[in-house]
C-alpha cells in the first residue's frame, strides 16, 4: 500500500470499506456505490481514487498483502533455533489466511498490479530466507529451488482444497496432512552432521545457503566464481541466492 495511505485518508476509508464488503458478499457486493456509502463518501470519490471498480480491487489486494506480510514479519525468526518449526509455522500462517479470508485470497492471488506484485515478492523473499536457513543448518533434502516450489504448492492447494469442498465434508485433518507431506518433501529427518557423511553436494548447498549476499574478502567476480562452482558441486544447476 502506498505509504501516503494514512491510516484516516479518505482512500484509505474506501478501501478498508471495500474489503469488509468483499468478506461479506464477494467481488459482486463490491459496487462503486456500496463502497462509497459503506465509506461515508460520494460514489465520485471511488473513480477519483481507483478510476474503477478494478483499481479498486487491486487497491484491495495491495492491501490485503500489507496486512499479511506484516503477520508473516512478525513471526520472524532470523536466527532460528528449530528451521523446520519454523517453517510449520509459516506454511500455517499462509493456509490459515487463505482458509479464514477466501475473498480477499482470491483477489490477492488475481492482482496484477506494480504494488501487489512487489509485496508478492517481498512475500517470497521470505520464504526464500526460510528455505535458505534450512539449507544452512543441514537439514534440506532437495534443492532451494524446489524446495519453495513444493512449500507453494502445497499451501496454495490446500486452500483450494479446502473451500472447493462441501463445508460438512472438510476436515483440518487434511490440512495436517498436506503440512507434513511438504515437510517430509523437503527435510531431513535430522540435519546432515558432517560432509564426509552427507556428500559434497549437500556440502555445497549448505555451504552456499549459508554465504552472505556480500562475502566481504571476496570481489563480485570471485563471488560469482565461488557460487559457480557451489551450483556445479551441489549437481542441481540452482541459481545463485
Amino acid at each position: 500500500m502506498p505509504s501516503h495511505d494514512t491510516a484516516d485518508s479518505p482512500r484509505r476509508r474506501i478501501v478498508e470499506a471495500a474489503v469488509e464488503l468483499l468478506e461479506k458478499g464477494g467481488p459482486d457486493a463490491v459496487s462503486t456505490r456500496a463502497v462509497a456509502a459503506a465509506a461515508g463518501m460520494q460514489p465520485p470519490a471511488i473513480y477519483r481514487h481507483f478510476g474503477d471498480k478494478e483499481g479498486l480491487l487491486e487497491a484491495v489486494a495491495e492491501h490485503g498483502y500489507e496486512q499479511f506480510l506484516q503477520s508473516k514479519r512478525a513471526q520472524l525468526d532470523p536466527s532460528p533455533e528449530d528451521p523446520v518449526e519454523e517453517l510449520r509455522r509459516g506454511w500455517d500462517l499462509v493456509v490459515e489466511f487463505g482458509v479464514s479470508r477466501p475473498e480477499l485470497y482470491a483477489v490477492m492471488n488475481r492482482a496484477t498490479g506494480r504494488e501487489a506484485d512487489v509485496a508478492h515478492r517481498a512475500g517470497l523473499e521470505i520464504l526464500h530466507g526460510r528455505v535458505r536457513r534450512l539449507a544452512a543448518a543441514g537439514w534440506l533434502r532437495v534443492d532451494e529451488e524446489l524446495a519453495a516450489q513444493i512449500i507453494q504448492a502445497t499451501g496454495q492447494g490446500a486452500v483450494i482444497t479446502w473451500h472447493s469442498t462441501p463445508a460438512e465434508r472438510r476436515s483440518p485433518a487434511l490440512l495436517t496432512v498436506l503440512r507434513e507431506s511438504m515437510i517430509a518433501a523437503v527435510a531431513r529427518a535430522e540435519p546432515m552432521v558432517s560432509a564426509a557423511e552427507s556428500g559434497p553436494a549437500a556440502a555445497a548447498r549448505a555451504l552456499r545457503a549459508a554465504l552472505p549476499d556480500d562475502a566481504g574478502v571476496l570481489s563480485d567476480a570471485e563471488q560469482r566464481l565461488l557460487r559457480e562452482w557451489l551450483n556445479r558441486l551441489a549437481g542441481d544447476g540452482g541459481s545463485p541466492t
